[in-house]
């Protein structure tokens, strides 16, 4: 492509070769207005803008066109600027790691975009034209604040994944995140974790407020609002003091016989609830419990102490069960078996160190 004006035509989009527009050139970084010129397009009218009609910008209701249309990209405004530094189109692609065909139908390619030439090529090398000087000190201007922009994003992704802050309902805030998080802490040691536990109930209450990055719960679907994902897996347990009648029992508790008794539960809006009242919503329901908590601990306890049967995860039982501590009572004619899982607010999947753990916990199912 030559310099110079083209017989005194327009090249494409009504912009001269020789860098002029409409007999004046772009100020500075500002595209809407021209020195040297009244800044008309070919056959636009009058007024000072380059648009259509009179005035500085659009006219009224008209849509404004997108930058993304008209300015080149930043790889190709990164390649002009190393032609300019090296005065070789070769050196330059090498530096920006593409073959020297590609930079130059790149050049090529920025050169029908801006309507101007910006490159004379020579057996010599590569030497810019005053058009092509002029688009380079604007890009130089463009890439420095796609930097700083770099850096400022880097900066807010550096504090976003120094902090973690996990929601969790209490049987796997006690029993399965400290596993997974000494896990993440070896992938990310200079990330702090806090922890908040709670019911089920809870934990999406803290992820709407925005007090959780992630959040983990127990119970039998997605709480509305949240989007999730089964990490694994969990079943209750009726277990018992070996002092109790249920303990010596050899035939396994019906359903019926299970609803009536009065158990050591835990609160409503826990997980353990929300599975145990649905399972035996059709047996008449749960009785009035004996006693009503709010830890799995706490229940675990009671029970140990002789208080009265419980329900609880088989998580939280392991130790009791092989020291005789607490018998698991048989039951049939219903399903006790829940799946666990990482939720977060709709829409908005975990990033960053909560992206991490939930690859964590997928790789660590608990199968049961």
């Amino acid at each position: 492509m030559s310099r110079g004006t083209r017989g005194g035509g327009a090249h494409e989009d009504g912009a001269y070769e020789d860098g002029t527009y409409g007999g004046g050139v772009y100020e500075g970084g500002d595209r809407s207005a021209f020195r040297n010129g009244a800044g008309n397009r070919a056959g636009s009218g009058t007024g000072n803008s380059a648009r259509s009609g009179t005035g500085s910008g659009p006219t009224d209701g008209a849509p404004r066109p997108h930058l993304s249309h008209r300015v080149p990209d930043l790889g190709a405004l990164e390649l002009l600027l190393a032609v300019a530094r090296h005065g070789s189109l070769g050196a330059a692609a090498r530096e920006v790691g593409i073959t020297q065909p590609a930079a130059s139908s790149r050049i090529r390619s920025m050169e029908r975009q801006l309507g101007v030439a910006l490159v004379d090529r020579s057996p010599r090398g590569s030497r810019l034209t005053d058009a092509g000087a002029l688009v380079t000190d604007w890009a130089r201007r463009i890439v420095e604040a796609a930097e700083a922009f770099d850096a400022g994003a880097q900066a807010l992704r550096g504090r976003r994944d120094s902090r973690l802050r996990v929601a969790a309902s209490m049987t796997i805030a006690e029993y399965l995140l400290p596993g997974w998080l000494i896990a993440l802490r070896a992938e990310r040691p200079d990330t702090a974790v806090s922890l908040q536990a709670g019911n089920s109930a809870a934990v999406a209450e803290r992820l709407f407020a925005g007090d959780a990055d992630v959040g983990f719960v127990e119970g039998l679907a997605v709480p509305d609002g949240l989007d999730g994902v089964v990490v694994a897996h969990d079943r209750l347990a009726i277990v018992a003091a070996p002092s109790h009648p249920w303990a010596r029992r050899r035939a396994p508790l019906d359903p019926a016989e299970l609803a009536a008794t009065p158990l050591v539960l835990r609160e409503r809006g826990s997980g353990t609830r929300q599975v145990l009242d649905a399972a035996l919503a059709a047996h008449g329901g749960l009785a009035r419990p004996l006693l009503e908590l709010a830890s799995t601990t706490a229940v675990k306890a009671a029970a140990v102490s002789g208080a009265g049967p419980a329900v609880l995860s088989e998580l939280a039982i392991t130790e009791e069960l092989a020291s005789r501590r607490l018998v698991a009572v048989p039951v049939e004619g219903v399903v006790l078996r829940r799946d666990l899982r990482a939720v977060w607010p709709a829409g908005h999947r975990p990033t960053g160190p909560a992206r991490d753990l939930l690859s964590l916990t997928r790789d660590r199912p608990r199968e049961r």
